[in-house]
């Protein structure tokens, strides 16, 4: 028996359980759910740092208990030097070092713009900005466990990372790759944080902090300046609606890839997927063959909103997604390209009392970002740019201030029932179809929400160091589940039984008479943590 965790008054899901048990703090003082969520983000910015940190970007989705929901886009554009004639004679824009980090970082930004709205919908005063630090800094200066997912990251990286400036010094201990559960400390990181609490969060971005930013990047002769910091801000939106026969199904619009989320669920609903049997070789299939008609239009369409050619909320509409799920075969699997890769992030929810949710991500792209670590600050920035293109005619190409391509893409739901759902993952190419199949096993056959969470995944599309653009399978898939796949034309690959490569899924439910349900994912160091 899996079983999710209850509560009656809040609960938060993280795949660290220290993140989770940060935003159950703040919820127990009295805080909402978004200040929770800050405390949770700042917390797992330490304790997960080969994942995610404040030299990377986050989005944020907010369903109020009533009204429209909110989404925060926190995602930094391409600095003022970041030009293609400084790549010129490059085929494309290396993963790791200081022409890798070229974007500006967009996460501190987020939390302020969350932590603006969180004043408006709450009706009591705010909770310092020290106490929703507090127990970050103190895992930063105080040490935290060093967890398994860190150490396979940093060794995995190791020889990759050791010479970009300032990693070494940062994640390697005396020169070694940290040991299993050994106290990790990053006084640096603690440093900065309690400058921020003490400062205000747009000391990043216009304060001594960007000064202290600024200088270590000109030093390492980063494409981004102080006035790309200066001229920053976060910005708030509306997300893309799908109406799906559960309910309506909410995610963010470009640039990330939500709309590829939006469009398996709406195309699959559409291949009858509610009349076949859960975790059947047709299960699979349709959401497979849904997957490749969403990456598709993504890879064709998404990119900057500034730049895009269509209407991401057009492709939702019914003949849109009736066209889509036309062309697709259930008896076979239809050829495809290949994807963008995976990547290496953090999803966590929360939801409070009174019923506001909130479904965040944060991310430094790959792991350990770009490996370029401040010395001033000892922020490890990130690498999302190296996701534009060096082809002035591609519709990523680079250019000063402009938004590269995200996979990150927080979700939520409300159910016809009544019921609210914040649910998410980790994982590039994987993040829309772990979610879809979380969403299906939930909301479509009614699996418990651990389960749901537990149950073994699939990915289409390549994992790290890996050029196979394969099928993959966890394991504990039944072996005639396999065997069908392979015989529509699948090229099938068997992962082990609970593969990281998956990502780390989470979810959290409110049913209609206020309690709250949550599930983490065991193949990360997570929790779902309630009162």
């Amino acid at each position: 028996m899996l079983n999710a965790t209850v509560a009656p008054r809040g609960l938060a899901v993280a795949p660290h359980s220290l993140a989770a048990q940060a935003a159950l703090s703040i919820l127990r003082e009295g805080g909402n759910a978004i200040e929770a969520m800050v405390a949770a983000a700042s917390a797992i910015a330490v304790v997960y740092p080969h994942m995610n940190g404040i030299g990377g970007d986050g989005f944020w989705l907010v369903m109020p208990p009533d009204g429209e929901p909110v989404t925060i886009d926190a995602s930094g554009p391409a600095g003022s030097l970041a030009t293609l004639d400084r790549y010129a004679g490059r085929e494309r824009i290396p993963f790791r070092g200081a022409d890798a980090a070229l974007t500006v970082p967009g996460t501190v930004d987020g939390w302020r713009v969350a932590l603006e709205l969180a004043g408006e919908l709450a009706e009591r005063p705010p909770l310092p900005l020290p106490r929703l630090l507090s127990d970050a800094i103190h895992y930063a200066s105080q040490g935290m466990p060093v967890t398994h997912s860190q150490v396979a990251a940093t060794r995995a990286k190791h020889s990759e990372l050791e010479h970009i400036p300032g990693f070494a010094e940062s994640f390697l201990v005396d020169g070694r790759v940290p040991q299993e559960a050994s106290l990790f400390k990053q006084p640096k990181i603690a440093a900065t944080l309690s400058r921020l609490a003490a400062n205000g969060l747009d000391d990043f971005y216009r304060g001594e902090l960007a000064g202290s930013i600024a200088a270590d990047i000109g030093r390492l002769g980063m494409p981004v300046t102080a006035a790309d910091l200066a001229g920053y801000r976060a910005r708030r939106g509306t997300p893309l609606k799908l109406a799906h026969s559960t309910g309506e199904i909410f995610n963010l619009a470009p640039p990330t890839q939500g709309l590829v989320s939006q469009m398996i669920l709406g195309i699959s609903d559409r291949l009858g997927l509610s009349t076949v049997e859960a975790d059947s070789a047709d299960h699979i299939h349709a959401l497979v063959e849904a997957t490749k008609r969403a990456f598709a239009v993504r890879d064709s369409q998404i990119t900057d909103p500034a730049c895009m050619r269509i209407d991401p909320q057009a492709c939702l509409e019914s003949a849109a997604l009736d066209r889509e799920a036309a062309a697709v075969d259930m008896a076979r699997a239809a050829p495809w390209g290949e994807g963008k890769g995976p990547g290496d992030t953090i999803w966590m929810g929360v939801i409070d009392e009174s019923g506001l949710a909130v479904s965040f991500i944060q991310s430094i792209y790959h792991e350990f970002g770009s490996g370029v670590v401040l010395p001033g600050s000892g922020i490890n920035w990130q690498n999302r740019g190296a996701s534009f293109s060096l082809d002035p005619g591609h519709i990523l190409a680079l250019a000063p201030g402009k938004q590269p391509f995200h996979t990150l893409n927080p979700a939520a739901a409300r159910l016809s029932d009544g019921r609210t759902l914040v649910y998410g993952t980790m994982g590039g190419d994987g993040q829309p179809q772990t979610q879809a199949a979380v969403y299906s096993r939930y909301a479509v056959f009614g699996q418990g929400l651990q389960q749901a969470v537990s149950a073994p995944r699939w990915l289409l599309g390549r994992t790290w160091g890996d050029t196979s653009d394969s099928l993959k399978l966890e394991s504990r898939f039944p072996q005639a589940v396999v065997e069908a796949l392979a015989e529509r034309g699948h090229e099938v690959e068997l992962l082990a039984p609970f593969s990281e490569t998956m990502g780390h899924a989470g979810a959290v439910v409110r049913h209609p008479n206020g309690v709250l349900e949550g599930a983490f994912d065991p193949r990360s160091n997570g929790a779902a943590a309630g009162f």
